[in-house]
């Protein structure tokens, strides 16, 4: 009889011990990274950065459990140039990548560059892309052969087919409408699955994005993973499905908005579900500023000044969210200056991958993201580069704008109704802005501060050497090659 609760104690110390082994499973395990790019979004097109007029209920929660990056800047103003670079935690023009593809391009990220996917893969990690790629459309250039294992989306803009703007007015047999652009189509891995995407497609490309992102967190809860959901909106011409419609009281826009939030918070619903909240570190941000020439169709950098295309600040400096349970401080801001080249390294250390053995530039940013005592950024200073055209640097507090050509539509309302207007074309002048308090750069203080001009100067000489300058026709000895398509190369035929 005085044995008659050892079975009881047994049952006790078995439940206690398996307990503490999935504990100690659970804490050895790396963590999982969700990294979610929005298309042309402005700085103040989310609740947490300014948007009022409709909510975003979702990223303001991401936000009130998280920590606000006010001080984010992209590497360029431009599609595939930012993408790569937030890729490959390397500024874009040493990638030789400074625009845009489209889809007669013949280059694309250069595979002997490591993407984040392919970092993650050091560490057994199951890797996915949901969205939009936009780093070369040929099979070599494509996710499937960039360290990514899943690959579903548009391999560039949504707007690279036969119904972009341009061809308003045109009959829909017009030849013209491919003269430019081939009929858009939607990649599964490497597999064209639709040749022709329709405006009804688009509708569900947002959707199809988050579903396929939850279905990957659902197949992959008990194994580190790396989820990317780049999406294809708020990219004209932009497009809700039918259950987003109408239902913001703010217009077309605002329901894509509305529509990307609630997509956004199923995702993280999934990661709360199945219990691994606790154990991802999840990143929002955008790959550059809003197209404005679309007017209610496009978003806004307010109070930066300018837009997508640009070096000022309405055109790389991006809404961005970090967010991490128990790890990443709530409701908290940082305002120091960090960048998407960092989102590379930063991961590297958190899961103790090895990072690339070229140079990338990259810096790890996880006493920012956490918030630590007295931290400050790790960039001394940044080069803005578009178009092969250093721009303009600037370290924490000012920046130092170099004569160069630029579109904007001072002060001219957009477009409505998908429909873009002209820009001008304006030079910007040899200027001095002091960032810290003229978030407009608007008084050019270059008189005023000649050390702060000579400073910066030379600065900028050390980045035209290693990295090239076309407005002053320098050649950078730092720059790699890009990848091309060679002659014995499949491509992709729809």
């Amino acid at each position: 009889m005085k044995y008659s609760h050892f079975p009881k104690f047994l049952c006790l110390f078995i439940t206690i011990f398996v307990s503490f082994i999935t504990a100690l499973a659970d804490d050895e395990r790396l963590p999982n990274v969700v990294l979610i790019l929005i298309d042309d979004m402005g700085y103040a097109d989310i609740g947490p950065f300014g948007a009022r007029d409709y909510p975003t209920p979702n990223l303001d929660r991401l936000a009130t459990e998280g920590r606000r990056f006010t001080d984010f800047v992209v590497s360029a103003p431009v599609c595939s140039a930012s993408r790569a670079a937030l890729m490959t935690g390397t500024l874009h023009i040493r990638l030789g990548i400074n625009g845009a593809y489209n889809p007669k391009s013949r280059f694309g990220l250069n595979p002997s560059e490591m993407t984040i996917a392919e970092l993650c893969k050091q560490k057994g990690y199951a890797t996915a892309i949901y969205g939009k790629w936009h780093l070369g459309h040929h099979p070599k250039f494509l996710p499937t052969n960039q360290g990514f294992d899943e690959y579903h989306g548009l391999p560039y803009s949504n707007d690279m087919w036969p119904w972009h703007p341009r061809y308003h007015g045109l009959a829909d047999d017009d030849p013209k409408r491919r003269e430019v652009y081939p009929n858009l189509p939607l990649l599964e891995n490497e597999r064209v699955i639709d040749p022709d995407v329709t405006g009804e497609d688009q509708k569900n490309l947002t959707r199809w994005a988050s579903e396929r992102g939850v279905d990957f967190i659902e197949r992959n809860k008990d194994n580190s993973f790396f989820l990317y959901l780049p999406y294809s909106m708020v990219h004209v011409p932009i497009y809700a499905s039918d259950a987003f419609g109408g239902k913001s009281g703010a217009g077309l826009f605002g329901d894509v908005v509305m529509e990307l939030d609630y997509g956004i918070g199923t995702v993280i619903d999934a990661l709360r579900e199945n219990d691994i909240a606790e154990n991802t570190l999840v990143i929002f941000t955008t790959d550059n500023g809003p197209w404005v020439g679309y007017g209610d169709h496009a978003g806004s950098a307010s109070p930066y000044r300018e837009s997508k295309q640009t070096s000022f600040d309405g055109g790389v400096r991006v809404p961005t969210l970090f967010w991490w349970p128990g790890k990443i401080p709530a409701n908290t801001n940082c305002d120091e200056l960090a960048s998407t080249i960092d989102v590379l390294p930063t991961i590297a250390r958190l899961i103790d991958a090895d990072l690339p053995d070229h140079k990338i530039d990259g810096k790890d940013i996880r006493a920012l993201m956490f918030g630590e005592t007295g931290e400050r950024s790790p960039h001394e200073y940044f080069p803005h580069y578009h178009h092969g055209e250093l721009q303009a640097v600037r370290n924490d507090q000012w920046k130092l704008v170099f004569p160069h050509k630029y579109n904007s539509l001072n002060g001219r309302p957009g477009g409505t109704g998908g429909l873009p207007v002209p820009y001008d074309e304006n030079m910007a002048e040899l200027a001095l802005y002091d960032r810290a308090n003229d978030p407009g750069e608007i008084t050019n203080l270059i008189g005023q501060y000649p050390e702060v001009y000579d400073e910066l100067s030379k600065v900028a000489d050390g980045f035209r050497k290693e990295l090239g300058d076309k407005l002053t026709d320098t050649q950078g000895t730092g720059v790699r090659t890009v990848g091309e398509l060679g002659p014995n190369d499949a491509k992709l035929q729809w």
